[in-house]
């Protein structure tokens, strides 16, 4: 982990890189991407088993639909201990989205004319579990959950090598089809359908390089949520203890070696305590050390107001603050916390709030995955023939001034329909 101090004036040039990182490079992986989707488009089922046999280590004669009774054994067999926590976590993720889920509602606006917004459930989703380095039964209830809370009536899912854990969650949430297998075959039999995959309206969830380049690709065939890059984490504090801030960059480091950790404080003496400690416990965590040695900045900041500038300016996926009177400044953050006592992987697992999250700096103008994502809004809006009568004429003016007369007779037509009614 590097210390910079924005005194420098070389460092401009790397906390404006920082600023500016946008997505990840997917390019790389493309030409792969490319093949697998479309032979997956030409030969459905067998183009995904194929693959499926190559990466998820599907067996030749093992079926791509994980049979409920697996599930249920595999519930189970779960530590009661884990049952217990992934029911609290449950509650906890059901009860917020719940929160979030937007109203219809009618309003008369003014005499004559009545909107309003109706509030309808996408048709169907699919959700992509990663099952690779790290599998994340977590995963399946930030994105099943959601689903479920806004009235989605058919939910898919899919992983590669799931873990116990994993269809043990899947039991806990009802979720009965689930196909074993990943990747960017996954992604498209999700977006194109094959013979025993029916094709979804949307696909949500985060994934490896080639499931995020798979999204990208086929993001015209198939609504998806965002293109989710490596782990992001920034902490912001000039008061904040030394031990629980490098603990919290450590953790989020060592979901990725790409991942990025950023400490931002005008306190050199406190950076310097933080990058002792990220030393010292990322020692026995390779991926952590890899990517805190590639990735890894104490950005020492001239003032505080210089230092909520740079924060907002890097857009993070997560957020640490000092206290709740930071709210007010932050404008850019995927989600925050606030205190000493809120660790991030909480976030990741438990508190309830979403953890797909925008990176890359797509926090600067999209929040995280939520139940707005699994619902569409649907706006009404009826005139009666008074109101026709009050705001056709200005319509027509407009209609008239973008030279769509077409447009303007519409509304002239029904003016004098209406007018003809009258008694």
């Amino acid at each position: 982990m590097r210390l910079i101090r924005t005194s420098n004036h070389k460092t401009k040039v790397t906390v404006d890189a920082l600023a500016e990182r946008g997505g990840i490079a997917l390019d790389s992986v493309s030409p792969a991407v490319d093949r697998i989707l479309r032979a997956v488009r030409r030969k459905g089922d067998s183009a995904v088993r194929r693959y499926a046999c190559e990466f998820d280590g599907l067996a030749k004669r093992q079926p791509l639909l994980i049979d409920p009774r697996e599930t249920a054994a595999a519930w189970g067999r779960l530590d009661p201990t884990l049952k217990e926590a992934l029911e609290i976590a449950a509650a906890n993720i059901r009860s917020f989205a719940q929160l979030q889920l937007p109203q219809s509602w009618q309003a008369s606006q003014r005499d004559g004319l009545n909107t309003g917004q109706l509030v309808r459930p996408i048709e169907s989703v699919g959700c992509y579990v990663p099952g690779g380095r790290h599998p994340l039964p977590s995963t399946m209830l930030m994105t099943v959950i959601p689903a479920q809370v806004a009235g989605v009536r058919r939910m898919v899912v899919t992983s590669p090598r799931p873990a116990q854990a994993t269809l043990a969650t899947a039991h806990l949430l009802g979720v009965t089809e689930f196909y074993r297998i990943g990747g960017a075959h996954a992604v498209a039999a999700l977006a194109y359908g094959t013979e025993s995959i029916s094709r979804v309206a949307k696909i949500v969830g985060p994934g490896s390089l080639y499931v995020t380049a798979a999204k990208r690709a086929l993001a015209f065939d198939c609504a998806i949520d965002m293109l989710a890059g490596p782990t992001e984490i920034v902490v912001i504090s000039d008061l904040g203890d030394a031990t629980g801030i490098a603990a919290d960059l450590v953790a989020q480091a060592e979901h990725d070696p790409e991942a990025l950790a950023i400490f931002v404080t005008t306190s050199e003496a406190l950076a310097r305590a933080v990058i002792k400690e990220v030393k010292e416990r990322s020692h026995d965590n390779p991926i952590a050390k890899q990517a805190l040695k590639s990735n890894g900045y104490a950005i020492v900041a001239e003032s505080p107001e210089q230092a909520h500038d740079i924060t907002n300016r890097l857009a993070p996926e997560h957020l640490t603050i000092d206290s709740a009177d930071d709210l007010k400044w932050v404008q850019n953050a995927g989600s925050i916390f606030i205190g000493k006592y809120s660790p991030q992987p909480m976030g990741d697992y438990i508190s309830g709030p979403n953890h797909t999250l925008p990176t890359g700096g797509q926090a600067a103008v999209r929040g995280g995955l939520s139940v707005m994502d699994f619902v569409k809004l649907i706006t009404v809006q009826e005139y009666s023939a008074a109101g026709l009568a009050s705001l056709g004429p200005q319509a027509v003016c407009l209609a008239e001034a973008e030279g769509l007369t077409a447009h303007a007779q519409a509304i002239r037509s029904r003016i004098t329909a209406a007018e003809e009614k009258r008694p």
